[in-house]
């Protein structure tokens, strides 16, 4: 899984930070120009994601890996990323990255977190992990319920594709 990894233009915002959640390395920022998109994508052998059909030729002209991913929803974009490039379609939180800042997640005890979390939630969760590049602290707290939900639909959608 790691070796695979990806570029997103400004429209896959979304989809940069579920395929985050499912374990790739996915540069992305929403006012990048198209000449940078392409040069990251060519230095560092990454495989560019993009919505927008003139950068999908451009791309494909100079040899690059790339994917256009023209469907609305999420869980249609997540399937034909998936299907596109054999993506397993759940979370691992071993292998997690930060879906805000693309940097890894750690596994931490409650003490880790507790002048960063509510009181409640230390005492509904007891699993946390805690961004090495921002900080930012994850539990499968009730969010959790639409992340597999999201995550179902797009497998769902990858089988009646197949």
């Amino acid at each position: 899984m790691a070796s695979l990894k990806f570029v997103a233009d400004g429209m896959l915002g979304s989809s940069s930070r579920w395929l985050r959640m499912l374990g790739y390395d996915v540069k992305y920022c929403n006012n990048m120009l198209d000449d940078a998109l392409l040069k990251i994508a060519e230095e560092e052998d990454r495989i560019l994601l993009t919505r927008d059909s003139e950068l999908f030729r451009r791309a494909s002209a100079g040899g690059l890996r790339v994917a256009f991913v023209e469907s609305e929803s999420e869980a249609e974009r997540l399937a034909s990323i998936a299907r596109s490039f054999s993506i397993r379609l759940e979370v691992d939180m071993a292998v997690t990255r930060c879906p805000v800042c693309d940097s890894p997640l750690r596994s931490v005890g409650r003490e880790a977190v507790l002048d960063k979390v509510a009181s409640g939630t230390l005492r509904h969760y007891s699993e946390f992990w805690v961004c090495e590049g921002c900080g930012k602290v994850y539990w499968r707290g009730g969010h959790w319920a639409k992340i597999t939900e999201i995550l179902n639909k797009a497998k769902e959608l990858m089988g009646k594709d197949s």
